[in-house]
């Protein structure tokens, strides 16, 4: 496994390329579009708009959107106190500012961070987290989230989200304009052109999804080894992910846009027992696995 600093450096550079591969993608889509449903080239100028204006929007109000998905409020001072704290406490240890703090009404425990960069984190947890779990367990929880934001994994899930996205979008776009062409106008090269970008429409959105929930696993164990090394208690985290994964309720906030943003899998869908090819679906890396690397830094 790579260490911190590495992964930050990194997930500086995936941000970038994601964006760079945000406008390729999209622009690929609508010049298909335009090819097969018979536009004009003026809609891959079009697309490179949207493209950067889409990309700009995930980047700055990312944090506002999924908060309002969440149904999240702003924590309180004095029923929060102990959230506050432990926040307070392990963002001073990252040299990083405190985030602002965000609480969801639910009973099932469960926490994640979002935002842009250190600057502008958010960390949300449930009510049933902060109720459920010790100040040792939450501060392995909280130490989880503040690595995220350290690590910039905040700000490189929020734009490979909004590509998997967009990217669906385009696909449906695409499948509801074909139904409206005109078959009649296709010459051999527009039906070669028809028929890689059905087979470009339909795969697209499986592999851009894959490619975010495999990019997903691996910064959760980044951010479990990150936590550690603010806390210097891995029994802390390890005891959190026991107590959360024991529990059967799904988070009601919770839906399969925003599930790879928590700490576990808050939809309680897990198919880590399936076999290989289901594990390639799974928004987190199994809990057994998780918690028996965490023991073996104790």
């Amino acid at each position: 496994m790579i260490n911190v600093y590495e992964g930050v450096d990194q997930n500086k550079r995936r941000s970038l390329l994601v964006m760079v591969a945000f406008v390729v993608v999209v622009t690929l889509f609508v010049w298909f579009l335009a090819q097969v449903l018979g536009y004009g080239p003026e809609m891959v100028g079009f697309a490179l708009v949207v493209a950067g204006m889409m990309s700009f929007a995930s980047y700055w109000w990312s944090d506002k959107i999924i908060l309002t998905i969440s149904g999240a409020r702003p924590a309180s001072k004095e029923k929060d106190f102990l959230f506050f704290t432990v926040a307070e406490n392990l963002a001073l240890a990252a040299q990083i500012p405190t985030p602002k703090l965000y609480v969801i009404d639910d009973s099932a425990p469960n926490a994640f961070a979002t935002g842009r960069d250190p600057e502008h984190a958010v960390v949300c947890a449930t009510t049933g987290l902060l109720s459920k779990l010790d100040r040792t367990e939450l501060e392995g929880v909280v130490a989880h989230e503040l690595s995220h934001v350290r690590n910039y994994d905040i700000r490189l899930m929020s734009l490979v989200t909004v590509l998997v996205g967009m990217i669906t979008l385009l696909a449906d776009w695409f499948i509801r304009g074909v139904g409206r062409s005109n078959d009649d106008d296709k010459g051999s090269f527009g039906m070669i052109l028809f028929l890689v970008g059905i087979l470009f429409v339909l795969l697209s959105p499986l592999i851009a999804q894959l490619i975010k929930l495999a990019l997903s696993r691996r910064r959760e164990l980044l951010a479990d080894a990150s936590a550690v090394l603010l806390t210097r208690q891995p029994e802390g985290l390890a005891r959190a992910l026991e107590k959360i994964s024991a529990d059967k309720e799904p988070l009601e906030a919770a839906n399969k846009a925003t599930a790879h943003l928590y700490i576990t899998n808050p939809l309680k869908n897990r198919h880590d027992k399936i076999g290989w090819f289901a594990s390639w679906f799974n928004t987190h890396p199994p809990i057994e696995a998780r918690i028996q690397a965490l023991k073996a830094m104790g």
